[in-house]
C-alpha cells in the first residue's frame, strides 16, 4: 500500500467491509487472500482470546474480533503502527475489547506470561528480515506458558526462510501463498 491508499478491509464478520486507516510506512500488511483463507481455516472465533504480535496495523487482531474473539491483546514496537492500530480499533468501535502494547514482542511475551495471560490463538506476522525474531518469539510463548491446551499459533514468514522446529510446539502444517508461508502450529501433548 502506497501513500494515500484508504487502507484495508476487514474480509468477514460483524465489522465485514469496514476500512482500517491507512498503513504505517514500512509495514506489509497481511494480503487480503491470505487472511481470507487463514480465518477461514480457523473458522469460528466466539470467546477466544488473541494475541497479535508484530501487530502492523492491527488488521489480523481486528479480523479476530470480527468473528467473534472475546479479547485481543495487539503488540508492535513501533510507534506509528501502535497508533494506527489504536485508531482503528477506536473506529471500528471495538476498542474496549483490546489492548495495545508498543514493546518489542519476546518482551510483551514475558510481560503477558508475568501478568497470568492466556490465550487461545496467536498470530504473527514479523518483517520477513526478521524471521530469527520470530523463533525467539515462538520458544517464548512456550516458556511463558500463556498458550492454552488447545492453542493455535499462526506465524507468516517468507518462501526464503523457514521456521526451524520450536520445543513445545508442533508444526501442523504450511500453505504458500506466493512468496508468502503461513505456518500453522498447536502446542506439543505434555
Amino acid at each position: 500500500m502506497g501513500k494515500g491508499d484508504a487502507g484495508l478491509r476487514v474480509v468477514a464478520g460483524s465489522l465485514r467491509g469496514r476500512v482500517l486507516g491507512p498503513t504505517p510506512p514500512g509495514v506489509r500488511p497481511t494480503s487480503d487472500r491470505v487472511r481470507e483463507s487463514l480465518f477461514g481455516r480457523l473458522g469460528p472465533l466466539d470467546g477466544q482470546r488473541v494475541l497479535d504480535l508484530f501487530a502492523g496495523t492491527g488488521a489480523l487482531g481486528i479480523e479476530a474480533l470480527s468473528r467473534g474473539a472475546e479479547r485481543l491483546v495487539a503488540v508492535d514496537r513501533s510507534r506509528r503502527s501502535v497508533a494506527a492500530i489504536q485508531k482503528n480499533l477506536e473506529q471500528l468501535g471495538v476498542a474496549a475489547a483490546a489492548k495495545v502494547m508498543r514493546e518489542d514482542a519476546r518482551r510483551a511475551v514475558r510481560r503477558l506470561g508475568d501478568d497470568g495471560e492466556r490465550f487461545d490463538l496467536v498470530l504473527m506476522d514479523p518483517p520477513y528480515a526478521e524471521i530469527d525474531q520470530a523463533l525467539g518469539v515462538l520458544e517464548a510463548l512456550v516458556a511463558c506458558d500463556i498458550l492454552d491446551p488447545d492453542a493455535v499459533v499462526v506465524a507468516e514468514g517468507s518462501k526464503r526462510h523457514s521456521l526451524a522446529r520450536v520445543a513445545g510446539l508442533i508444526l501442523e502444517s504450511t500453505r504458500a501463498y506466493g512468496d508468502t508461508v503461513v505456518y500453522w502450529f498447536g502446542r506439543e501433548s505434555e
